[in-house]
């Protein structure tokens, strides 16, 4: 890539968690321009964002727009139609890693092992079924991320509020038998999957305060699973990437239990880029500091050459 090019760092937008992604957008604006590059910032308006590309003159997008419109889809979609190459996956792969249950469902077609889910919407009736899965259970918003709208239930009143939480937030909610184990994330960047990392929160789950406020969170890098099984979730890792056709970069996270056998929990193919985020915490461990992560990242950008 020409230094000339001009890269757009496509952050903030619509959604819910539009707060981290100007966090990260303006650490990869920082970093891109710290390495001569000529980048420039652009907080997404959806309706504009043709306009917007196109006044700052933007050869290229790195996005790191969390959430509705910038990881759903849509945005890809416009920048597939603009002729504008970006980094990340494609329309059909970021759609289907913002839909948690329908991701689920194909991994489950491939063969995949992942945690067992339940999706409802407003009108439905909770199953019977549900009371034979035991205590707790996790309530989500089906499309959403950052751990936003998401609840432990340790009941049934609780699960009834945190049905109403997340029905806040989706017109669709799945609900998961818990894991009894540990937390855990595969980042990929380029098509190689990172080192592993146990995630250890200080509370019931590893939710948005646990993410990006909390200091006490912990994060085993080395995972301390042994070479074996840290192989193993790379490979399936890559595997569940591979399946909904993602590219360039992602983070796929897994619940793995007492046994040792791992579950696919979901995959983010626009994960953070703050100080608190596991992508550039996975790539400092092999030796990437920030700024060669951007680049890579860049690289493996659709349509973008090496440079």
């Amino acid at each position: 890539m020409s230094k000339k090019q001009r890269i757009g760092v496509l952050y903030g937008g619509p959604s819910e968690e539009r707060e981290v992604s100007l966090r990260g957008g303006t650490a990869v604006l920082r970093a891109l321009q710290d390495a001569g590059l000529n980048a420039c910032g652009i907080d997404v308006e959806p309706h504009y964002i043709a306009a917007q590309l196109g006044d700052a003159g933007v050869d290229m997008a790195f996005n790191v727009c969390h959430g509705a419109f910038g990881e759903d889809g849509h945005l890809q979609a416009n920048l597939d139609n603009l002729g504008i190459p970006y980094t990340g996956s494609g329309v059909l792969a970021s759609a289907l890693s913002m839909d948690k249950w329908r991701c689920k469902r194909l991994w489950q077609s491939a063969g995949l092992p992942t945690t067992r889910g339940m999706l409802l919407r407003a009108d439905d009736a909770l199953p019977n079924s549900l009371s034979s899965w035991g205590w707790p259970l996790f309530v989500k918003p089906n499309r959403g991320g950052s751990s936003i709208g998401v609840s432990r239930a340790g009941n049934t009143q609780e699960l009834e509020s945190a049905l109403g939480a997340a029905f806040a937030h989706d017109s669709e909610v799945l609900v998961e038998a818990a894991v009894s184990g540990k937390e855990v994330t595969v980042a990929i960047v380029g098509g190689e999957a990172l080192p592993p990392i146990v995630i250890e929160a200080n509370g019931p789950f590893y939710d948005y305060h646990a993410k990006y406020i909390a200091n006490d969170t912990r994060y085993l890098l080395p995972s301390g699973l042994g070479d074996v099984l840290d192989r193993q979730l790379q490979d399936l890792a890559l595997q569940a990437f591979s399946e909904i056709g993602a590219r360039g970069w992602g983070r796929v996270d897994f619940l793995v239990d007492a046994n040792g056998a791992p579950a696919l929990l979901e995959i983010n193919s626009v994960p953070g880029m703050t100080s608190h985020s596991l992508v550039p915490m996975a790539a400092q461990a092999i030796g990437w500091d920030f700024g060669q992560l951007c680049r890579r990242i860049l690289n493996a950008g659709k349509g973008v050459k090496s440079w």
